[in-house]
C-alpha cells in the first residue's frame, strides 16, 4: 500500500486499455501501474500490496477468475475489480462467489470505471474502521445467551437474579423476536432448577389436540393412534423449567388445567383418573397484553394472577439501539467476521420489526455475503443499509438495453473516447450483440455507414484470428 494514498493496479493484454485506465484513475492521492500477463500482475501484487486490483478475464498465462482466486489466498480481503469483454453468466456468478467487489463488461467501463473504483476505495477505507472488540464480551462472557447493556436491559437482568432464587412463577412479556424464551433460560440457568431439564412448549404452534396430550400425557386407547402409555412435558421436566411460551394463545379449555397444575401442583394424563403430582416451575411468555386479553374474554384472569406473580417485560429492540453493536458481536463471534462502524450505525437507525431474530437471521446473511471479513453497509437488506448517496444501482448491475442507451449517449457527449481502439471494438461487439448481428440495424446504432461497420467487423475477425 502506498503510505502517501491509495494503489491501484490493472492488468489487460491491451496496451491501450492499460494507458487510458492509468491516466483516468491517476490523482494527486492516487498511484495507478500496470501489467500485460496474471502471472505478472501476481508478482506485482505479492511485492506492492495494492489497494484495489483492475483485472479482465482473459489473460495469459491463466485468467483473471483464476489470478482473483490466487490472490485472496494470501489476501482473503483483497478488492478486486474483474472486466471482460464476454460477461457471461457463468463467469459473473463464479467471479462473485470468489469474492470480487464486482464484475464490469468492457464497453460500459469509460463511463462507469470511476464511479465502481471511488466505490470500491470508500469501502476500503470503511473495512479499516471496524469496531473495537468489546471487552464485555470475554471468553467468558461470550457463553451467556442474555446480551445487553442499555438501562432497560440491565433491568431485566436485575430481575432474572431476584426471581432466580425462587420457585415463583414467572410471565415474560414481549414483542415476537425479543428473545423471551433467551431469558427463560436464564432464569432457569441462574435457579437452584439449573441441573435438571429445561423444556419449551410453543402454545401457538401445537393443535390444542395435542398440546394437552403433549403437556399431560395420555394413556393407552385415550384417543385414536394411542397405542402405548406416553408421558407429557411436566412428568418429563420434573424438578425442571417448564417454559410455556406464547401462552395467550392457549386455548381457554386447557388454561384451566395449567392453573389447577399452578394451585395444588396436580394433573392427570389424558385418558386417565390417576392424579399425578408436578415438580416443575413455570415460566410463561406472550406477545399479546393479558390485560386485554382478560377484556376479551380469551384468557383467564385467574390464571393471569397465577402466572403474574413476577413479570418482566423485554423492551423491543428498536428501544435499544446501544445493544445492537454488541448483539451483532456476539452473533459474529463463531464467524470470524467483524463489523463496520458505518453498518453498526446503519443497523442503530432502523427499526427492527422482527427484534433480535431479525437481527441474528440478518447477521448470518451478512457474513455469508460479505466479500471480505468486515462487515459493511451493502452487505446488509435493503432498508437496512444506509441510505445511498449516488444515482442508484452499480453498473455492472444495469440492464442491457438501458447500458447501451447510456453508452452511446456518453460518447456522443465524450468524443474523445472514441478516439480509442479499444472503446471502438467494444462498440462494434455490442452494436452487434444488441442487434442480433443486424448490420444495418448496428450500423445505424452507431451513427457509421455500412461499409465502415463492415471494415471494423474485418479488423475484429483478424485480431481474433
Amino acid at each position: 500500500m502506498n503510505d502517501e494514498g491509495q494503489t491501484i493496479l490493472v492488468v489487460d493484454e491491451d496496451a491501450d486499455f492499460r494507458a487510458w485506465a492509468i491516466k483516468k484513475l491517476t490523482t494527486p492521492t492516487t498511484r495507478v501501474f500496470a501489467a500485460a500477463r496474471a502471472d505478472e500482475a501476481y508478482r506485482l501484487y505479492r511485492a506492492e500490496e495494492p489497494d484495489l486490483l483492475i483485472a479482465d478475464t482473459h489473460l495469459q498465462p491463466f485468467g483473471g477468475l483464476e489470478l482473483l482466486s490466487r490472490i485472496r489466498e494470501p489476501y482473503p480481503n483483497a478488492f478486486v475489480i474483474l472486466t471482460s469483454s464476454l460477461g457471461t453468466t457463468q463467469n459473473v456468478i463464479e467471479a462473485m462467489k470468489l469474492g470480487a467487489f464486482d464484475f464490469l463488461r468492457k464497453e460500459s467501463i469509460p463511463f462507469h470505471l470511476k464511479v465502481v473504483v471511488d466505490a470500491a476505495l470508500q469501502q476500503l477505507e470503511e473495512t479499516r474502521q471496524t469496531l473495537p472488540s468489546d471487552p464485555r464480551l470475554s471468553d467468558e462472557a461470550r457463553g451467556e445467551t442474555i446480551i445487553g447493556q442499555s438501562p432497560a436491559m440491565q433491568e431485566v437482568f436485575k430481575m432474572v437474579g431476584r426471581v432466580a432464587r425462587s420457585d415463583a412463577p414467572v410471565l415474560i412479556t414481549g414483542e415476537s423476536g425479543s428473545g423471551k424464551e433467551v431469558v427463560a433460560r436464564a432464569i432457569h440457568q441462574y435457579s437452584t432448577r439449573s441441573g435438571k431439564q429445561f423444556v419449551a412448549i410453543n402454545c401457538a404452534a401445537i393443535p390444542e389436540a395435542l398440546l394437552e396430550s403433549e403437556l399431560f400425557g395420555h394413556e393407552k386407547g385415550a384417543f385414536t393412534g394411542a397405542a402405548a402409555q406416553r408421558e407429557g412435558r411436566f412428568e418429563q421436566c420434573a424438578g425442571g423449567t417448564l417454559f410455556l411460551d406464547e401462552i395467550g394463545d392457549m386455548p381457554l379449555g386447557l388454561q384451566s388445567k395449567i392453573l389447577r397444575v399452578l394451585q395444588d401442583g396436580s394433573f392427570s394424563r389424558l385418558g386417565g383418573n390417576q392424579t399425578l403430582r408436578a415438580d416443575v416451575r413455570i415460566v410463561a411468555a406472550t406477545n399479546r397484553t393479558p390485560e386485554a386479553q382478560i377484556a376479551e374474554k380469551t384468557f383467564r384472569e385467574d390464571l393471569f394472577y397465577r402466572l403474574n406473580v413476577v413479570r418482566i417485560h423485554l423492551p423491543a429492540l428498536r428501544e435499544r439501539p446501544e445493544d445492537i453493536p454488541l448483539l451483532a458481536e456476539y452473533f459474529l463471534a463463531k464467524t470470524g467476521k467483524r463489523l463496520s462502524k458505518e453498518a453498526a450505525a446503519a443497523m442503530q437507525g432502523y427499526g427492527w420489526p422482527g427484534n433480535v431474530r431479525e437481527l441474528e437471521n440478518t447477521i448470518q446473511r451478512a457474513s455469508v455475503l460479505a466479500a471480505s471479513d468486515v462487515i459493511l453497509p451493502k452487505d446488509l437488506p435493503l432498508g437496512i443499509e444506509r441510505p445511498r448517496t449516488d444515482s442508484g444501482a452499480s453498473p455492472s448491475r444495469m440492464g442491457r438495453a438501458d447500458a447501451v442507451t447510456a453508452l452511446f449517449h456518453a460518447a456522443r457527449e465524450e468524443r474523445g473516447f472514441a478516439l480509442l481502439p479499444w472503446v471502438e471494438r467494444e462498440f462494434t461487439r455490442l452494436a452487434m450483440e444488441q442487434t442480433g448481428g443486424n448490420q444495418v440495424q448496428a450500423a445505424r446504432l452507431l451513427g457509421i455507414t455500412r461499409a465502415t461497420l463492415r471494415k471494423r467487423l474485418e479488423h475484429l475477425r483478424s485480431e481474433a484470428q
